[in-house]
């Protein structure tokens, strides 16, 4: 096979749009490598009980490929990573996916401007560009907690649901409350004997506002212009959210008042409403949307326990206040590894420059799409293009556009390659810096996942995603040095 000009990494949402633009705008020449035997990213990988989506179908989705057939507001993970499925049908992206091809380095050529891609295997590949669309939310994170590894029975986290582990009539302990937890939890609550939920900070929950689409309602949809203008709506609704966000986090004080009256409405003792009553800003965490999560904590087989978990035994899990929990499955539902330097894969660019010593100080990038001194390689959904109010489809669509804009530049001036200058890329993340730190994730009082070891968000774009969306229209030439 002749060697392809550009290499995707991933066939999740961010590189199945990106295969489906490139071959839109005339570009054949690629192939997409994605580790696992099948498409999908995260909607793969994740299958825990009561998996969706928490942002309305209408916008979890590319916006040249509407769906007015979606069953649901928020479409369960089957539906999402079928409508993936049909996209890559309809557009013609299958050929050009290769799976079971899990990327173990890449290296660019200085003489050749080409970058070496190897996969587990030894194959390589020797393409122009990359574009990583490896996604944020794919390896997960476990807790540092003594004994993890002497349970005796099945323990495995949200993310690698094991289906064979039958929770019916099981004790079950479920560590974490975050947005995979708030929605697993209350299936588990209604299979198990016992569960045990071990919370180490609540999370602000608006409700949920889900419906199922009926047949008249999708036909409907199907009548010239009502899914777009439907999208639209939903659209201006979420960024409409973004003010307290973006702007000053007193503007929060209303999405507060809504978690506040659905926590009291759903959870009528007291004490309890107490332990699930944040004290940090509502957004400087990620906003949650439930309204099965409280009333599952409410149930007589339930126990919510806020002391942090201390040690694991063989037979269940010990708190901080030396009470003991006995369990017959661990859940753990603690998030990924996210601001994190790439550690599966071993990425070298210019001069011999590893992407792990150009991030020493913490991941960083030009809108979050070229890294100085990696020419032609470019990140989808990467550092702080992540969103706490909209959907972050709208930013893949945007990133991949500035991607084409990019090749496009290259197809003008000749040039075989382009990487972004020092001080452009320094100058943008002091901005963003700037920018970032007064704003609720900041400064809302707590940490979360958006923050890396150092307290530096470098995971949330700080604006408006239109805003992103008119930043990234237009590659500027100057922010890049051409390579000839």
């Amino acid at each position: 096979m002749a060697a392809p000009g550009i290499v995707i990494v991933g066939a999740g949402f961010a590189g199945i749009c990106m295969a489906i633009r490139l071959k839109a705008a005339g570009y054949h020449d690629f192939v997409v490598l994605e580790q696992a035997a099948d498409l999908g990213g995260t909607w793969r990988d994740n299958t825990y009980p009561g998996c969706a989506c928490d942002v309305p179908s209408p916008l979890y989705s590319y916006s040249f490929a509407l769906n007015p057939g979606w069953s649901r507001l928020f479409a369960p993970q089957d539906e999402i990573r079928a409508y993936l499925r049909a996209c890559v049908a309809r557009y013609g992206v299958a050929p050009h996916l290769r799976f079971g091809r899990r990327v173990v380095s890449m290296a660019y050529d200085d003489d050749a401007r080409r970058w070496e891609v190897t996969s587990e295997g030894g194959e390589i590949l020797r393409p122009r560009a990359v574009v990583s669309a490896v996604g944020a939310l794919h390896i997960p994170r476990f807790p540092q907690i003594v004994g993890r590894e002497r349970f005796a029975g099945p323990a495995f986290h949200s993310a690698e649901w094991d289906h064979s582990v039958e929770l019916a009539g099981k004790r079950v302990a479920v560590v974490g409350t975050g947005a995979s937890a708030v929605q697993f939890v209350p299936r588990v609550a209604r299979l198990a004997d016992r569960l045990t939920v071990f919370q180490r900070t609540p999370p602000w929950i608006h409700p949920k506002p889900d419906v199922a689409f009926s047949d008249r309602a999708r036909r409907a949809l199907r009548l010239p212009g009502a899914a777009r203008a439907l999208r639209h709506g939903v659209y201006w609704l979420l960024e409409s959210r973004a003010l307290g966000f973006t702007v000053d986090p007193r503007l929060m004080r209303a999405h507060e008042k809504v978690a506040l009256r659905h926590l009291a409405a759903q959870v009528p003792d007291p004490e309890l409403r107490r332990r699930l009553t944040p004290d940090y800003t509502i957004g400087c965490k990620r906003l949650l949307i439930s309204s099965d999560y409280y009333p599952a904590l409410t149930r007589d087989n339930v126990t919510l326990v806020t002391d942090p978990v201390k040690e694991i035994g063989p037979h269940g899990l010990v708190d901080a206040s030396g009470a003991e929990h006995p369990a017959d499955v661990i859940v753990y539902g603690t998030g990924f590894r996210v601001t994190d330097a790439p550690r599966d894969r071993r990425i070298t660019g210019r001069n011999g420059l590893r992407l792990q010593d150009a991030w020493r100080h913490g991941i960083e990038a030009y809108y979050g799409v070229t890294v100085a001194g990696f020419p032609n390689l470019f990140l989808l959904l990467g550092p702080n293009t992540g969103l706490g109010h909209n959907s972050v489809v709208f930013m893949i669509e945007s990133q991949v556009r500035y991607v084409l804009g990019c090749l496009r530049l290259l197809s003008r001036t000749g040039a075989k390659a382009l990487d972004v200058r020092t001080e452009r890329q320094r100058a943008f993340n002091r901005r963003l810096r700037a920018r970032l730190d007064p704003l609720v994730w900041n400064a809302g009082g707590c940490s979360s996942w958006y923050l890396d070891e150092h307290g530096v968000n470098r995971t949330i774009w700080p604006g408006f995603t239109f805003e992103y969306w008119a930043r990234t229209r237009k590659v500027k030439p100057a922010a890049y040095e051409l390579l000839f």
